[in-house]
């Protein structure tokens, strides 16, 4: 069945069942591998978008119950024009593997969306279902700071 979604702007018709997550459709039907597959069962956190700004694992989200534009990693920002939790990430050179980082980075900019200057509970809070087997998590944390302050225009 053909199903029709607006990921990043754009208008992205996929004939797929409607039980296939929202992961493989952004992967292997639409080409946009930045959001990765870790876990398949919501676990891990490398699989997040955002559907109408809200942090959610595509993994587990079938494409008949996506109710609302998808942002992935790819059109959060572009070069050039970074998302200020991308420019943060860069700053402090939060990536080893790289691997969750897309996940992170989606996770933050959801918190930071709902709350503009967390603490370093809310930020582990938010940020604890989303794994990094590299162990960035304290530069991670001050990557989320250092966005928060950016977006405040400290």
């Amino acid at each position: 069945m053909a199903t029709t979604l607006t990921i990043n702007g754009d208008t992205h018709t996929v004939d797929l069942p409607d039980d296939v997550p929202l992961l493989w459709a952004l992967r292997d039907e639409i080409g946009l591998t930045g959001t990765k597959f870790g876990c398949g069962v919501a676990a891990c956190g490398a699989c997040t978008v955002h559907i109408e700004g809200e942090a959610v694992r595509s993994c587990q989200i079938a494409l008949a119950d996506v109710w609302g534009p998808v942002t992935t990693i790819e059109g959060l920002g572009q070069p050039g024009n970074l998302h200020a939790v991308q420019a943060a990430w860069v700053e402090h050179q939060v990536a080893q593997c790289g691997y969750c980082q897309s996940g992170q980075i989606m996770q933050a900019a959801d918190l930071l969306s709902r709350t503009p200057d967390p603490t370093d509970q809310e930020i582990d809070d938010a940020m604890a279902g989303n794994l990094c087997r590299c162990g960035t998590y304290d530069r991670i944390r001050a990557a989320i700071r250092t966005a928060a302050a950016n977006l405040q225009g400290a």
